[in-house]
Formats: structure tokens, C-alpha cells, sequence
């Protein structure tokens, strides 16, 4: 049987019911994989809340993870049997069993564990839109990046670095600042409070070309003071909120900045662009330059506990459900 953690109705923590259900049947297409870790998101509770919608309900939250492939439906080609593999996509990974289009799998090399792939995929590749396409971090560039101590904060700490670009990273304590540092991070703000004044003082007046803002709308204002003309304002999460009311007329009377809200599906659509970003992501942590941390794993039945864990920011790396 298949122990799955799905959702009836939009809500609070609570709504995430433990259930036992038959082990999926793959269609033409598909394959199915025994999952053996699973990565908690911010975005899985933005689908838990309804801030995002799933196309129906009941549901399952989830969407990257790690496992063995034990099915493939008609038309499969590629993926056996038995391989061990990774994917981001569609919600639906807090379970034992899952369907998954095939096209969407990564095949693990076998010196990466799943638990550290699980940790890294959605991260991970986040972190390289992030840095290599959304905006191409050059050697000396400042930037400035928010939750440095989280998930994505501290692999875009340490990419960043091996790119060459001092990071001013933001965190909510000493013990968060110190893993930030440790990790890559050349400077860190401790808490939200004057921090354009402090990346004045950091980059000597000349402030930011690139921001990476996860926190949504308790920082946006402040996020845009913070980069210089022409600057670029990347806002990728919505941990206080989702960011509403944008005057446009704003990015104009901070400097002609640019604006965008990038969203993983959008760069890896294309299977051969998801194999290039991660076998990027693969090399660097084969090479130790990337180096996964996972600050905490819970059962599969405990899902509910590690997303209150992760909205109360009680979290550092990555959090994974082992099922």
C-alpha cells in the first residue's frame, strides 16, 4: 500500500491528513517511483494555504524528491527499472509511491545520495536560474540575498562565491549568520532593520545590481532601495506574503530598476535545459563546491510538523520527509 499525506479542504497545518491508498499505476508516459526522500518547500505550503491552486481537491503536496523507479508505463524509453533518480515538478511528492512523466526525471550519479538529492533538487536548480540565468553573477559583483541560511540562501552562498561575488546574505540570528558565513557569505545582516543603510555602508554608496528577495512583501520596498540604477529586483518567494499593489511608477523613481518573479518551470520546461542545469548542479557537488546541508529531516507522517517548523523559520539547509 501507499501511504500518501494529502489535503480535502485549504487551511493550516492541520489540513494534511495521513491516508493509505493503492500504489499508483503509471500511464503512458509515466513511470513510477518509490520514493526514499522527499523535500519540504515554502512553496508546498503556498499550495496548502490556496495562495497557489491545485487543479483539484483532494491533493498532494510535494514536489521534488528522490527514489527507485520500480514501473514504466507505455511508451517509456529512457528510464528502467531500478534506477535511481531525482525530479522537480507537479505537486504530488508527499508520498510513499508516486506517478511522474518520465520527462521529468534525472537519473542519479551513484556517488549522490537520495537524501542529498532530495535536498538539492528544487534548491538546487533554483539556485542555478537564480545565478546563471536570470541574472549571470560576474566575478566582484555584489549582491544581496535574503534567508541566506535557508535551503536555497546557503547554495546560492556557496555558488555564489565560487562565481567570484561577495554575498551581503540576511538572516534572523547570530547562530543563522554564522551559517551563512561559514557557507559563503562575505557579510551578513542580522534581522530587518536598516538594512539599506548597511548595504550603503557595505558597498560604499554604489548599492546592488541584483537582489534576490524570498520574503515577498515585507521586503520589497526595502529591497528596491537597495539596488543601484538600472539595478535588477529578483522577487522568487512569498514567505511574509504575497506581494500586491506593485506601482510600477516605483521601479522609475528608484532608478529605472527591473523587476521580475521567475519561476523554475518556465527555464526547464525543455528536457535538455533540466539536464543541463543539473548536471551543473551534480558537477558542484561532486566537486565539494556545493555542499548540501540538511537541517532536519521528519517521518513522512509528521509533514505537518515540518511545515510548521519551516513558516516559523525554526529551520536551517534543507528540511526532507523520509517515508
Amino acid at each position: 500500500m501507499n501511504t500518501v499525506i494529502r489535503i480535502h479542504e485549504y487551511g493550516g497545518p492541520d489540513v494534511l491528513r495521513t491516508e493509505t491508498l493503492p500504489v499508483p499505476t503509471p500511464a503512458a508516459g509515466e513511470v513510477v517511483l518509490r520514493q526514499e526522500a522527499i523535500g519540504v518547500n515554502f512553496i508546498d505550503t503556498y499550495f496548502r494555504t490556496g495562495l497557489y491552486k491545485f487543479p483539484a481537491l483532494p491533493a498532494v503536496p510535494g514536489m521534488e524528491g528522490a527514489g527507485t523507479v520500480t514501473a514504466i508505463g507505455p511508451g517509456v524509453e529512457d528510464i528502467r527499472p531500478g534506477m535511481r533518480v531525482a525530479y522537480v515538478t507537479t505537486p504530488g511528492g508527499y508520498a510513499t509511491f508516486r506517478t511522474i512523466a518520465a520527462d521529468r526525471l534525472v537519473v542519479l550519479p551513484d556517488d549522490i545520495p537520495s537524501q542529498t538529492a532530495a535536498a538539492i533538487m528544487l534548491r538546487g536548480l533554483s539556485t542555478h536560474m537564480l545565478l546563471r540565468e536570470v541574472h549571470r553573477v560576474q566575478p566582484g559583483e555584489n549582491i544581496l540575498v535574503y534567508a541566506a541560511a535557508g535551503g536555497v540562501g546557503l547554495l546560492m552562498c556557496q555558488w555564489a562565491r565560487h562565481l567570484g561575488a561577495r554575498v551581503i546574505g540576511v538572516v534572523s540570528t547570530v547562530e543563522k549568520a554564522e551559517l551563512a558565513r561559514t557557507n559563503g557569505a562575505a557579510d551578513v545582516i542580522i534581522g530587518m532593520d536598516r538594512i539599506r543603510e548597511q548595504v550603503s555602508d557595505l558597498t560604499n554608496g554604489r548599492m546592488l545590481p541584483v537582489v534576490y528577495d524570498s520574503i515577498g512583501r515585507d521586503t520589497f520596498e526595502t529591497s528596491l532601495s537597495c539596488l543601484m540604477p538600472r539595478g535588477l529586483m529578483v522577487s522568487y518567494g512569498n514567505a511574509s506574503g504575497a506581494v500586491t499593489g506593485v506601482d510600477v511608477g516605483t521601479l522609475a523613481s528608484h532608478g529605472s530598476l527591473y523587476l521580475t518573479r521567475p519561476a523554475l518551470t518556465t527555464y526547464i520546461t525543455k528536457r535538455p535545459a533540466l539536464l543541463h542545469a543539473a548536471s551543473e548542479l551534480f558537477k558542484l557537488v561532486r566537486q565539494g563546491i556545493i555542499k548540501p546541508c540538511i537541517g532536519q529531516s521528519f517521518p513522512l507522517t509528521e509533514a505537518a510538523e515540518a511545515q510548521i517548523a519551516l513558516e516559523s523559520r525554526k529551520t536551517t539547509g534543507s528540511t526532507i520527509l523520509i517515508p
